[in-house]
């Protein structure tokens, strides 16, 4: 998205990480189901993406952009695989009125939930939307200079959770501090803050990071787990402003930028072959020897997906956001 940002390999590359973490969760047994390792590498998964997300956008908006390119680049990317997997998933599950609407305006994961079984995972795309639209009303009403209250807002976000004793939850307002984390990653990036805290982040051990947003995804990390949006943001923080180090270039790899290339769909589609198909069906050891067909089918739908049908409505948007721009000029 943000050209001025370099090193895209490292991101792409946490990227790729995200999405092979969601799909390990949903569709691989991580473990003995004491150990809770699906869980565990569930929200490891989402809380980089998250950052990730929130890293981008931030950097996007500091450019100082018409709100309506933001909107119209942001929409053009989401809704159409989102809209199209939904008239599926909702047919399939004889959904309701209200749940349509729900859904397609990406409430749905707000109480009362009305998600169901093949639209579960949808809640992370109802608090993105929410989150655009919230961050796009603030920075046409007040301006490029409100962005620096995010950092506030997101500890407000977490205080909240630590109030409500909620380590990890689908709705929004107990999970958008994770956005906001990477949010305020971008703007330490890009020294909108104090800039010692970017030369410090260059000096936090990376490895380290890694360990603690590892506790703070398991159960059993207690109260680290409120700490996990900014040990997420820390540890993508720390790859950018520092990738020479190992870890960091192990995340500059050309399979792992791909998977961040189809990642969207990946993540979109799978539930629809998981539990919708019968490439999902059977027992426990039938189900798990179909998965290697079931992961040759994702793969080439997301690709087809990625490639075809949504680079069409990107470009789309992008051109539509153009002419906005040129008629505002």
């Amino acid at each position: 998205m943000s050209s001025a940002l370099p090193r895209l390999e490292v991101l792409d590359g946490w990227r790729g990480v995200s999405i092979l973490c969601v799909l390990a969760a949903h569709l691989l047994p991580m473990g003995p189901k004491s150990w809770e390792g699906n869980a565990m590498f569930g929200l490891l998964g989402m809380s980089l993406f998250f950052t990730l997300s929130g890293f981008l956008i931030m950097s996007f908006l500091l450019k100082n952009p018409p709100v309506m390119d933001f909107i119209v680049r942001r929409f053009f990317r989401i809704i159409p695989l989102a809209w199209l997997y939904l008239a599926i998933a909702l047919t399939m599950a004889g959904a309701t009125p209200d749940s349509w609407m729900a859904h397609y305006f990406f409430y749905a994961n707000l109480p009362p939930k009305q998600l169901v079984l093949l639209t579960d995972h949808i809640w992370s795309l109802c608090l993105e939307m929410q989150f655009y639209v919230g961050i796009a009303l603030m920075f046409a009403l007040f301006g490029v200079r409100s962005l620096l209250l995010v950092p506030l807002i997101g500890i407000a976000f977490t205080l909240f959770r630590v109030a409500d004793g909620v380590y990890a939850s689908s709705i929004s307002y107990y999970r958008i501090d994770e956005i906001l984390a990477g949010c305020t990653l971008a703007l330490i990036y890009h020294k909108r803050l104090d800039p010692r805290l970017l030369e410090w982040m260059k000096k936090v051990p990376q490895w380290l990071l890694l360990v603690l947003l590892l506790v703070s995804c398991h159960e059993q990390g207690g109260a680290f787990n409120y700490l996990r949006p900014y040990f997420a943001a820390l540890l993508v923080g720390a790859t950018v402003v520092n990738p020479d180090h190992r870890l960091a270039r192990l995340l500059d790899n050309r399979v792992l930028v791909y998977l961040a290339t189809v990642s969207y769909a990946l993540y979109v589609i799978h539930p629809m072959l998981a539990y919708g198909t019968w490439l999902g069906s059977g027992d426990t050891i039938v189900k798990y020897l179909k998965r290697p067909l079931l992961f040759i089918v994702l793969f080439i739908l997301a690709h087809l997906s990625t490639f075809y049908y949504e680079q069409w409505w990107n470009n789309s948007g992008r051109t539509l956001a153009k002419k906005l721009r040129f008629r505002a000029a």
